[in-house]
């Protein structure tokens, strides 16, 4: 009886101390990481219920993690989805360059290309701002039009290009009304005869422009020497003949 008993303690303190080593385990050791697959399904799904900023951590996660992952690349592009559609434009174009940079000869790269465009072009704030962003969306659409002709993508572009090429005119002739408004006759000058020259693709902009330069000149000659005036009137000519 003694026996049994001494041999019911013993199986019962090695019970104990097995299940006290496997609550030690669960609540004290580190839980293992989810695998690539994991968690690409779980951003895939963030994705799905607009949970944008989880779909970016999940991504982020795998790409740090996973580097070498067949999830990766996919994660990457993801990566730049997520925060695009999140409206974090200035994240969303770094992780697109990140991307274009690290797989140049991907398939996925006009698409990426063009999403660099739109999220710069997104962050356009008003005319009165530096045009950057405007500038460098520019940029990426020619490059979709250019390299990448019978793509999806180059049609959408286009239309972004003349968009674009709105914005830097608007922009230019924003200070040069200023200059106009504040009488400083010269300056705007100048401002107006940069849109005529630069910017044939938008007749009506254009037409103002001159109007405005126009007005500008004959103003701005009423400061001058005569022999100012005679170097001011090449310059008028030159512009006359980008007409």
């Amino acid at each position: 009886m003694r026996n049994k008993f001494f041999s019911f303690v013993l199986a019962s303190f090695l019970l104990i101390s097995l299940s006290g080593c496997g609550l030690v385990d669960y609540y004290f050791l580190p839980k293992p990481e989810d695998t690539a697959q994991e968690l690409y399904e779980a951003g895939v799904e963030a994705m799905k219920e607009k949970e944008y900023y989880d779909a970016a951590e999940c991504f982020s996660k795998l790409k740090d993690r996973y580097p070498f992952s067949p999830y990766t690349v996919k994660a990457e592009i993801s990566l730049g989805d997520a925060y695009f559609l999140d409206k974090k434009f200035f994240d969303a174009s770094e992780a697109y360059k990140e991307f274009s940079a690290l797989h140049p000869g991907n398939e996925e790269i006009p698409y990426v290309l063009f999403q660099i465009g739109l999220s710069n072009f997104n962050l356009f704030s008003s005319i009165d701002r530096p045009q950057n962003n405007i500038n460098e969306a520019l940029e990426y659409f020619y490059r979709v039009e250019e390299a990448y002709p019978d793509s999806e993508y180059a049609k959408a572009s286009k239309a972004y290009i003349v968009k674009c090429r709105r914005a830097l005119a608007d922009h230019e002739l924003y200070i040069a009304d200023f200059f106009w408004r504040s009488e400083k006759f010269g300056s705007a000058w100048k401002r107006y005869a940069y849109v005529v020259r630069n910017f044939k693709d938008l007749p009506e902009v254009r037409k103002y422009a001159m109007k405005q330069a126009e007005m500008s000149y004959y103003e701005y000659q009423k400061t001058l020497s005569q022999e100012e005036r005679e170097r001011l009137q090449g310059s008028w000519k030159e512009l006359v003949d980008w007409l």
